[in-house]
């Protein structure tokens, strides 16, 4: 066996135990490892393709890639596809898919129609599509109706989506002027998760009430989270960023 041959075939087993460990670690079936350790070149390649890659980072990057490639060659061919699907079949499950697409390309109107329509069907008791039509009211400021889905999912279950439903809460009770009830669920989200999302609506509140105390105080945290953020980081807050500045502005303005 000449050397080349020899770290082909060390190779060939390096790789092959190197699926061996993630056949472990991820819990899948034990014949994988039979496979990889009898035919360790094809039961690498097979492996690869068939489990490793979907689960992988790569493939989830690769999606997200193709994605905002398809969105901005095409922004509203999702909308397009989702409506066509519910005008041939109209089911609840294709009216569910309409909202989510309308809601995720800003059509919160349209959105919040559609899932509290799925809640008046079979999906009457989900609490994820009573979280979706939440999203949208509190988009479109319909905000007495948001607080009404966010209650309603609490009273089911305190523990649901927890940082997302106080957060939804707080901006729904800043939105029809229950400003207290705002600053002490805004005050919740941050003592319990600390998040940027929490500190940044937090601030765009305390902004737009003119609490300057709170602002100053929020600002300097935000400002500390943000420069140590990356690019791809800082592209995926972009939408609560614009919204930070705008209110940073409009704060300005007032002042």
């Amino acid at each position: 066996m000449d050397i080349t041959t020899f770290i082909g075939l060390g190779l060939h087993i390096f790789i092959a135990l190197f699926f061996a460990i993630h056949v472990v670690r991820s819990g899948q079936q034990m014949y994988w490892l039979i496979l990889l350790f009898l035919f360790p070149l094809l039961a690498s390649i097979v492996y690869f393709f068939a489990i490793y890659l979907p689960s992988s980072r790569l493939e989830h990057g690769a999606r997200r890639i193709m994605t905002s490639a398809a969105k901005a060659f095409d922004p509203q061919r999702s909308i397009r596809e989702a409506k066509a699907a519910f005008a041939e079949l109209p089911t609840a499950q294709n009216q569910l898919r309409l909202a989510e697409v309308q809601l995720e390309f800003g059509f919160s109107e349209e959105a919040a129609q559609n899932y509290e329509a799925c809640l008046m069907g079979p999906f009457s008791n989900s609490l994820e599509i009573r979280f979706g039509a939440a999203r949208a009211c509190v988009e479109c400021q319909r905000y007495q109706e948001a607080i009404a889905h966010l209650e309603a999912i609490q009273s089911v279950d305190q523990s649901f989506r927890l940082a997302a439903v106080l957060l939804l809460l707080a901006r729904s009770y800043a939105g029809v002027g229950r400003n207290a009830e705002a600053r002490s669920t805004f005050e919740s989200a941050v003592a319990r998760f600390g998040t940027f999302e929490a500190r940044a609506e937090y601030l765009i509140w305390a902004l737009a009430t003119q609490d300057t105390t709170t602002a100053a105080r929020l600002q300097a945290e935000v400002d500390q989270i943000t420069r140590r953020w990356t690019a791809p980081t800082s592209k995926l807050n972009a939408p609560l960023i614009n919204r930070l500045n705008a209110a940073y502005k409009l704060s300005e303005k007032r002042t």
